[in-house]
């Protein structure tokens, strides 16, 4: 709400649980509540910013008017919400390629051009066809230094360095083509290919979780 031009993408899951005629009508009541948030924030902002500007003394104000205005200015497009089933990973594409499609529009974001160094490109295939190839585990776990040895038998990526590596898997973890949890340290040296593999994995574990709970309350 602080960022000027801000974009969001509303994400609706477990739609696996509800019917069609429920979704629908969650998704309606879901943008509902957030158009009225939306109207609710600007008027009171205009009433704190009047109630400034009435004020006996609103110099003394001056600062607390200012990044008020700095807020009112502040605009926040609201996309249509997406509903995902997160046990479908048809569903997951679905989501994957929304967002990259609203990310290259020019109109949504029409300062942000980013181009990626090729070599980004060339090991993002790589890493596709990977985890697409019959000797891959279906959990999709492989070692750091097993991964960069496979790609350095691609005649492009010979030359790949670990860093760099390091540095690619980064934004592949940030776009969810991967998973990669550098920061903990028994798991700083695998990369998950199979990123479907640890949602399902999650939820087992949650389910698992809960009727234990539920059978320990009966």
């Amino acid at each position: 709400m602080r960022v000027p031009n801000s974009v969001v993408l509303p994400v609706g899951t477990h739609v696996d649980c509800c019917q069609e005629q429920e979704v629908a009508e969650k998704t309606q009541d879901i943008m509902a509540r957030i158009t009225a948030m939306l109207v609710e924030r600007k008027s009171n902002l205009a009433h704190f910013i009047d109630n400034l500007e009435g004020s006996e003394e609103p110099k003394f104000y001056m600062d607390q008017w200012e990044r008020l205005k700095e807020m009112e200015s502040c605009t926040l497009t609201i996309l249509n919400l997406v509903a995902v089933n997160c046990t479908d990973h048809r569903d997951i594409k679905k989501l994957e390629a929304t967002v990259l499609g609203h990310v290259k529009n020019e109109e949504l974001f029409p300062e942000v051009v980013r181009v990626l160094p090729p070599v980004y490109r060339q090991v993002e295939a790589a890493i596709v066809d990977i985890a697409q190839s019959e000797e891959m585990a279906d959990h999709g776990m492989m070692d750091l230094q097993y991964l960069l040895s496979k790609l350095w038998q691609r005649e492009h990526l010979a030359g790949l360095g670990r860093e760099l590596l390091q540095d690619i898997l980064r934004y592949l973890h940030r776009i969810g083509l991967v998973v990669w949890y550098e920061e903990i340290k028994q798991l700083e040296s695998t990369v998950f290919l199979q990123p479907t593999f640890l949602i399902t994995m999650f939820k087992l574990l949650v389910r698992y979780r809960l009727v234990q709970q539920l059978e320990g309350i009966s």
